[in-house]
């Protein structure tokens, strides 16, 4: 009898020592995993905060490429207008800019948990994922100066600078959220049948910014000097090649954040993102080299360094949805059109210094119509397979309706907003000040000590 009891005790405490080691099991990898959750949500916040700071330093970028595409005399007016696209923008998209392009509800893979973001107030910020709602708002940030900071060159060397600040302003508080909240905040695009993908902003950042260059230079008129009294364009050389190339090489080193950090998370996806803007951007730079090299017999240097800009701006949208061989091919295009968009411009007595209008508005249109075409991938509600990869014509519809929209928005916003400053505090500085340079009128010192 003892033993019959003894062997049930024996039984019972082993039997409770399993279900013991069972039950501490499950907790641990209940453990291991949340832990996991934890470390993978500090990753993505520190990867996009990253990116983030990348896209902001391209700003150093774009003031090199405009400086260096002008003249001396004018180069503390260039690089005071690109700190204040990101200075000024910051402060407008904070206390109005994010809330047009993200308060409220909505539909998308983010969720907002109420209240409407004006200055960040609140609760009612959007989260996407594992994101803090500070650090999504530093990466949206970033990407508001940088479709600011774009206008800049297509208006250098003769615009007022506080109609300049002004125009910053507007673009960075009213007009770019409102093209964000259409599609990255849940808008009519993002909601059509085959939503509307740019990935990155190749319409939504580039084109915005170039189509407001267009009415920017447009209302302010050609250079003094740009064309001769037959109505020939001429050529008025930029003070520094070596800026404007270096400028280029930050702005690729930027496009890492700009495009890899648009996952918005430490996601394995980022190396096939970083590839496919790495092949768009080099083919860009080496086609643009042999369409000079074969047009005027000579390898044009600031033509090869915006054929780098165009093909990283053309791939923008598809980044995500193309493979590598897609984005040769959408480089390889934008190389070759920003070359004759440049002198099309010229043509027409749209004077841009820098070739912002054909960089950034032409190329991205065409790289945001191209996802239609070369989109590799199918994610429902996210993206569909392009033309070329047997997904029909959908995809090819939205982007197309989605071009067209943010054009015309833009050209119609952006010409009244430089109607309006024209009309009243003035847009273009006198011809005095033209000639002797901005840098001494507009701010009271010259750039360089001596003018060069």
């Amino acid at each position: 009898m003892r033993s019959k009891l003894l062997k049930r005790a024996l039984t019972a405490s082993v039997g409770a020592t399993v279900v013991g080691l069972a039950v501490t099991s499950t907790a641990f990898a209940d453990e291991a995993t949340d832990a996991a959750a934890d470390v993978h949500a500090v990753l993505d916040n520190i990867w996009v905060l990253v990116a983030a700071v990348l896209v902001i330093f391209m700003q150093a970028g774009f003031a090199l490429v405009e400086a260096g595409l002008t003249r001396a005399k004018n180069v503390a007016n260039i690089f005071m207008k690109n700190l204040m696209d990101f200075c000024v923008g910051a402060l407008l998209f904070f206390a109005v800019g994010y809330a047009i392009a993200f308060g409220g509800s909505m539909t998308g893979a983010g969720k907002f948990i109420g209240g409407d973001g004006w200055f960040l107030a609140g609760d009612g910020i959007f989260t996407y994922g594992t994101l803090d709602k500070f650090v999504f708002f530093t990466f949206q940030v970033a990407f508001a100066a940088t479709a600011a900071t774009i206008v800049s060159g297509a208006m250098a060397e003769r615009t007022q600078f506080r109609s300049y600040v002004l125009y910053s302003a507007v673009i960075s508080g009213i007009i770019y959220p409102i093209v964000v909240r259409w599609q990255w905040g849940g808008g009519w695009l993002y909601q059509l049948k085959t939503p509307f993908h740019d990935f990155a902003g190749s319409s939504i950042v580039h084109m915005t910014g170039g189509c407001a260059a267009v009415m920017g230079a447009y209302f302010l008129g050609p250079r003094k000097g740009k064309y001769s009294a037959d109505g020939k364009p001429q050529t008025i050389p930029g003070h520094s090649i070596p800026f404007a190339i270096l400028g280029c090489f930050i702005l690729l080193v930027g496009w890492y954040g700009f495009n890899p950090g648009s996952q918005l998370g430490a996601d394995p996806v980022v190396g096939l993102i970083a590839v496919n803007t790495t092949i768009a951007g080099a083919a860009g730079a080496v086609v643009a080299m042999f369409t000079t090299w074969i047009k005027s017999g000579k390898p044009d240097v600031s033509m090869t360094g915006n054929g780098l800009l165009a093909g990283l701006v053309a791939v923008t949208a598809g980044c995500y949805a193309v493979n590598p061989l897609g984005a040769f091919i959408i480089g390889s295009v934008a190389g070759f059109i920003v070359v004759f968009a440049v002198l099309f411009f010229d043509r027409i007595r749209l004077d841009d210094p820098v070739g912002a209008i054909s960089v950034h508005g032409v190329c991205g249109a065409f790289g945001t119509i191209a996802v239609g075409l070369f989109s590799a991938t199918e994610s429902e509600g996210f993206v569909a397979k392009g033309l070329f990869y047997g997904g029909g014509a959908d995809q090819l519809v939205s982007q197309i309706i989605g071009v067209v929209a943010i054009a015309a928005f833009v050209l119609v916003t952006s010409g009244i907003l430089f109607f309006v400053l024209k009309s009243t505090i003035g847009l273009r500085v006198s011809e005095e000040e033209e000639v002797d340079g901005l840098d001494v009128h507009e701010h009271g010192a010259p750039g360089y000590s001596a003018a060069v």
